[in-house]
């Protein structure tokens, strides 16, 4: 029984693992095609998880929730901050500081 335990928790932390990278990949990919949209340079070419947790998506059903940060400029010489918010594996949102429109 002890076998089967460890068995089905290694699994469930190797899909979480596996899960968190599509996430990931996902909110990068978002994060870079809202700087270009906007203008902005995307910085560092990489975001960070900042929060993790649980909500309940459109349909009713629990997802992980996870909050990525990310850093961009708007005129090459400062850093501003950004998030997305991926519930499962779709962007919910993706906010920016405010900066300057060239």
């Amino acid at each position: 029984m002890l076998e089967l335990s460890t068995l089905l928790i290694l699994a469930a932390l190797v899909w979480l693992w596996f899960d968190s990278m599509r996430a990931r990949e996902r909110a990068l990919a978002s994060g870079k095609r809202a700087c270009a949209r906007d203008g902005l340079m995307f910085l560092d070419e990489t975001v960070e998880c900042i929060a993790l947790g649980f909500a309940r998506n459109g349909e009713g059903r629990m997802a992980l929730r996870r909050t990525y940060g990310f850093e961009f400029s708007d005129t090459g010489n400062n850093r501003r901050s950004g998030s997305i918010v991926m519930l499962g594996g779709e962007v919910e949102s993706l906010n920016t500081e405010p900066y300057l429109i060239q």
